[in-house]
C-alpha cells in the first residue's frame, strides 16, 4: 500500500547546526520514492524561500506556507494569499503597537527597509539575501501581496491588541523565541495534508509526518504515525508516536527504518 511522507524542512531534514541535508536522509528519501511512496516537504516557509539544498532530491511536492500553497509534481493544486487590504491593515496594526513584521509571499518574502531592533529578524534578512529574497520591495510598500507572516514582539509591544485584532481571521503560532508565525484561519500544515490525502486518495493510517517545532504541532495532532525529532518542541511531545535521532545523528534515515519505509 502506497504511503505518504510529510517533512518539515528546518531541524527535521535541513540541519540548523550544518545547514546541510545529511545523505543518510537524501539516500532514505530516494528509497522509499522508488518502492512506489510519496514524500511531500510540509513547511511554514512560502515556495520562494525553500532551500536549493532540497532541489536535487526527487520530492513528490511541496506544501508550503503552513498550508497556504500546495504543489504536486510541476502543477500548482492550491494557492491562497491574504487579501490586499487586509493585509497592509495588518501590517499597519503591528507597527501601532510596537511589533515588527516579515511578510511571506510566493514572489518574494518582505522586510523592513530600515535595520530593527530584533536580531532573529536580522539574521533571517542576512539568511534569505544571497537567495535574492528581501532586497527589491519593502513591507513599506503596497505593490504586493502575501500569504502569512511573522511578527517580532518585546517588552515595547501591545502584544493583547495585535492579538485581538488578528485572532478574528488569523492562527497564531507561538514560535516561543519573540515571535508568532501567522497564517489565515483553517490553514496548518494539518490541512494540506487532508488536501494532498485526498486529492491521491490516500487514507490517514498511511500518512508519516516528521518535524520538529511548534508549526509542526497541527500535523502531530492530525496524522497517527507522528515523528519527532530528536530535537524537539515540548508541545509535540503529547502526539509524537515515535522520537527519532537528531538530524545530525541520522534521525529520518532511523525513523523511515523503524517504520519499514526503506
Amino acid at each position: 500500500m502506497r504511503k505518504a511522507l510529510f517533512f518539515d524542512i528546518d531541524g527535521t531534514i535541513l540541519s540548523d547546526i550544518t545547514g546541510t541535508i545529511p545523505d543518510s536522509a537524501a539516500d532514505a528519501l530516494k528509497k522509499t520514492v522508488e518502492m512506489g511512496n510519496l514524500t511531500f516537504i510540509n513547511t511554514g516557509r512560502t515556495i520562494c524561500s525553500i532551500p536549493c539544498e532540497l532541489k536535487g532530491i526527487p520530492f513528490s511536492g511541496y506544501l508550503c506556507g503552513c498550508g497556504t500553497y500546495i504543489m504536486a509534481g510541476d502543477e500548482i493544486l492550491f494557492s491562497k494569499s491574504i487579501p490586499h487590504e487586509r493585509g497592509r491593515e495588518i501590517i499597519d496594526v503591528l507597527y501601532k503597537y510596537h511589533a515588527v513584521p516579515l511578510a511571506e509571499g510566493t514572489q518574494d518574502c518582505y522586510f523592513p527597509k530600515r535595520m530593527t531592533r530584533f536580531d532573529v529578524l536580522e539574521r533571517t534578512r542576512r539568511y534569505y539575501q544571497p537567495m535574492g529574497l528581501g532586497i527589491e520591495t519593502y513591507i513599506e510598500n503596497d505593490n504586493f501581496d502575501y500569504d502569512k507572516f511573522i511578527f517580532f514582539y518585546d517588552e515595547q509591544t501591545d502584544l493583547e491588541a495585535i492579538k485581538k485584532n488578528l485572532m478574528q481571521d488569523m492562527e497564531l503560532i507561538d514560535r516561543q523565541n519573540g515571535f508568532y508565525e501567522v497564517v489565515p484561519k483553517g490553514f496548518s500544515k494539518a490541512s494540506a495534508i487532508a488536501f494532498i490525502l485526498e486529492h491521491f486518495g490516500i487514507d490517514l493510517e498511511n500518512a508519516y509526518v516528521f518535524g520538529d517545532s511548534s508549526n509542526d504541532l497541527p500535523m502531530f495532532q492530525y496524522v497517527p504515525h507522528a515523528v519527532a525529532m530528536g530535537a524537539h518542541a515540548s508541545v509535540l511531545e503529547p502526539y509524537a508516536e515515535f522520537v527519532t535521532k537528531t538530524v545530525e545523528q541520522d534521525g529520518i534515515a532511523y525513523a523511515m527504518k523503524h517504520y519499514r519505509l526503506i
